[in-house]
């Protein structure tokens, strides 16, 4: 039965005649107004089964002209003992199509059988119905013999190359075709032939990559969409469907999952430019999402039955599962594997004081976790390289692009180079990078790098090409498809391997583990200091307490020894008189012990009044206070321009008191004692400092200067209380500086004392 458009109703244009293509990327492939010529199409309002619409070719089986049938219910147009059948089948029809074999209807040549297919979209039943093939050389009453030890040899496949080279056979072996090739999607939609099956009719086209452009998006949804599709010959005739827009609906009838829908001019100029005239496609589905194709060629016109096709959709489901199997298999093995390297990174972290050393002690595993040939961690703390990386300075600029790019936790690319200017110089390392931030404070990130991975891939023709110019000049220009398809080969660089999956969620992992360290160690931190500071707020009140209530009864034993050596000193014996001596001087260092300590103590609780202080005056002031410690002694002093600094003048004068004292007390026995105040002044800080050429001291005990009663030297040889020193460091560090001293033992001391800079700050005097 040859179904052809009734005469004087318009056709839809010869396949082959020329298109214009300009707009191919964007055709709506969805609803093209016309199907193939193999079946005829029946479009159904479910409220009275009325016929709605038709293709031009369905006078024949209805009985009548397609504009005479249109608004007349389907169960007087259809004439056979299987019209109920089929009236059965359009009544029942739901989303997804359901079919129905060998249903006898009568047409214009007289009874044939059916194959038929229905469905329902926007409303409207869609009934397809094409002749039953009678002689097909394989009987397909059961189709389960057809395919069940195929079924059971491919679940004892482990690889899925293996899976498809299988189904490739068995595919071309059921239908005939001379070529059939699994064909599998990569993540840029660009396929690779990974299986092929012919009989040298066809040339091969295995191992060939075809890039994504010669299946466009909108084309892969319909893939999705409707798994199965058959082209009988490239060079049919479209038919139209009559009217051209659904009087139920307004709109063009929508045939995504039509069996027989018409398809892109674009793509069978395509089909006629790689010498195939027939092609059958079966859709191999992962997760949902398109993953490959099982694509079968002839070089003549072929028509596969519809029975014959479900049984090819079933193989392909039967593939699909069979990969969804082994890949989900692989993907948790791995992920396991990753897990079990989470798990002692984060066990090393745990047991150090700074985790990123947990992280980096065992170098082998933290690359294991992105299978990576090196790691760079870069923070507050420095950078630590480990294995293939690039330089420090090359990771610092990596560290400052990605920090450029705000927000983003988790960055990959297998191609840096082609994202951050100058990164080839270092893509022989890290021309694939992984990254997490690892602070959600500061600049500091995770970075994992691969090298370049130079490759030759063999394409399906040239890539760059995909369509051609055509037209006289002057004239409005057509783009058609490429026309060779000649294995043409490119040399892949600046990639890397790309990041699997897995290894970005692994990466993800980590970063949340190390962030939930990062807070759980900082509140921690934070509760320790509020808990130091209410310590030291009540060590403080009581320290100040003690020394404020000491004070009097020191000054009492004072008192009331000297007033017994005046009064009574005639009657006392010459040891009562010593012993009233030691009474005396031990009770006066012992109120000055309690002075020290309630100043000190008063460090912690008085507020600061910084206002910009003449340091030269300043030392001046505290120079008075402690000329009389040197008195009788030669002492050379050494001031030079100290500037100002915005500082508390009170708090700074003590300590700068305490450092000169320390200087004089220290340089007894010099001759001349020298005694030298200076300054240096960094873009950050203005450093004071005073040396001396007195006794110095072991630097190996340098850590106890500042502390509360260290003292490095004996109370027989130098008197003081151990307090000074920390005093010093106390008003220094409420300042916002530091301190720190440097000296040799006999050979003199230097004390510093570094402040920030601030805007009030002069370098000059005032």
């Amino acid at each position: 039965m040859n179904l052809r458009p009734d005469d004087g109703l318009p056709d839809g244009g010869t396949a082959g005649g020329a298109v214009d293509l300009s707009a191919c990327a964007r055709e709506p492939i969805h609803i093209p107004g016309s199907i193939q010529p193999y079946g005829v199409l029946l479009a159904l309002d479910p409220a009275g089964m009325t016929l709605a619409m038709a293709s031009a070719n369905a006078g024949p089986l209805l009985g009548t002209g397609v504009s005479e049938a249109l608004g007349r219910p389907l169960r007087e147009l259809l004439r056979g003992g299987g019209a109920a059948a089929l009236l059965g089948l359009a009544e029942g029809a739901g989303a997804a199509p359901q079919s129905l074999s060998g249903i006898g209807l009568e047409s214009g040549d007289g009874a044939r059988r059916f194959d038929a297919v229905a469905h329902r979209v926007d409303g409207t039943i869609v009934l397809e119905l094409e002749p039953a093939e009678e002689a097909w050389p394989i009987r397909l009453e059961q189709p389960y013999p057809i395919v069940r030890d195929f079924v059971e040899a491919l679940q004892q496949v482990g690889r899925v190359d293996r899976l498809a080279e299988m189904t490739a056979r068995e595919v071309r072996r059921i239908t005939g075709f001379d070529r059939v090739l699994v064909y599998r999607f990569d993540e840029a939609w660009n396929g690779t032939v990974i299986a092929e099956d012919g009989n040298g009719r066809l040339p091969s086209y295995l191992d060939l990559r075809f890039p994504a452009s010669d299946i466009p998006a909108q084309a892969r949804q319909l893939y999705e969409l409707n798994r199965l599709r058959l082209i009988a010959d490239a060079d049919y005739r479209p038919v139209p469907i009559l009217p051209p827009a659904n009087p139920l609906t307004g709109r063009p009838l929508d045939l995504s999952r039509s069996t027989l829908r018409s398809v892109s001019p674009v793509h069978l100029e395509y089909m006629r430019n790689m010498g195939t005239a027939a092609s059958m496609s079966v859709s191999i589905l992962h997760e949902g999402r398109l993953w490959g194709l099982i694509s079968c060629h002839d070089a003549v016109p072929r028509r596969v039955p519809y029975q014959l096709r479900q049984i090819c959709d079933f193989i392909g489901t039967v593939f699909s599962l069979q990969v969804t199997m082994l890949e989900r298999a692989a993907e948790v093995e791995y992920r396991m594997e990753l897990r079990r390297i989470e798990t002692a990174l984060l066990a090393a972290m745990a047991a150090e004081d700074r985790f990123l050393d947990g992280l980096v002690r065992e170098p082998e595993r933290l690359m294991a976790l992105t299978a990576s040939q090196g790691v760079a961690v870069v923070s507050e703390a420095g950078c630590i390289l480990v294995g293939a990386t690039p330089d420090e300075a090359a990771v610092r600029r990596i560290a400052d692009w990605l920090a450029a790019r705000a927000g983003e936790d988790v960055f990959a690319t297998d191609t840096l180079p082609t994202l951050m200017q100058g990164a080839e110089a270092f893509k022989e390392q890290a021309c694939g990078l992984l990254a997490i931030s690892i602070s959600r404070f500061h600049n500091s990130f995770l970075m994992w790098f691969r090298p370049e991975v130079v490759r030759t891939v063999k394409w399906g023709g040239d890539p760059h090409k995909p369509a051609e110019p055509d037209g006289a000049a002057g004239a409005p220009q057509r783009l058609h498809p490429r026309k060779s398809f000649e294995t043409w080969k490119e040399t892949v660089r600046l990639r890397s391997l790309p990041w699997r999956r897995a290894e970005l969620e692994a990466a993800r992992d980590l970063r949340a583990a190390i962030v939930d360290v990062v807070l759980r160690r900082a509140e921690e931190m934070a509760s320790l200091a509020e808990e130091l500071q209410r310590s030291n707020k009540e060590l403080e009140a009581f320290s100040y307490s003690v020394s404020h209530d000491l004070r009097a009864p020191f000054r009492h034993i004072v008192g009331y020894a000297e007033l017994l050596k005046e009064r009574e000193g005639a009657n006392l014996s010459e040891r009562g008189r010593r012993y009233v001596d030691t009474i005396i001087e031990s009770a006066f260092g012992a109120g000055t012990l309690v002075d020290n300590l309630l100043n000190f103590s008063q460090m912690g609780r008085a507020s600061l009044t910084p206002v910009l202080v003449d340091m030269n005056q300043l030392v001046r002031e505290a120079r008075v206070r402690v000329e009389p410690e040197g008195a009788g002694r030669a002492v050379e002093w050494r001031v030079g321009e100290l500037g100002s600094v915005m500082v508390d003048p009170v708090f700074l004068r003590l300590a700068m008191q305490n450092l000169l004292s320390n200087a004089v007390k220290y340089s007894r026995g010099r001759d001349p004692a020298v005694i030298e105040v200076g300054r240096d002044c960094s873009e950050t800080e203005t450093v004071y400092f005073v040396r001396d050429n007195g006794v110095g001291f072991d630097m190996a005990y340098a850590h106890k200067l500042f502390g509360v009663f260290q003292r490095l030297h004996r109370m027989e040889e130098f008197e003081g209380t151990g307090i000074g020193l920390a005093n010093v460091r106390r008003i220094v560090e409420r300042h916002g500086g530091r301190v720190w001293a440097q000296a040799e033992p006999d050979r003199g001391a230097t004390f510093y004392i570094a402040l920030p800079r601030q805007d009030g700050d002069r370098q000059d005097r005032s």
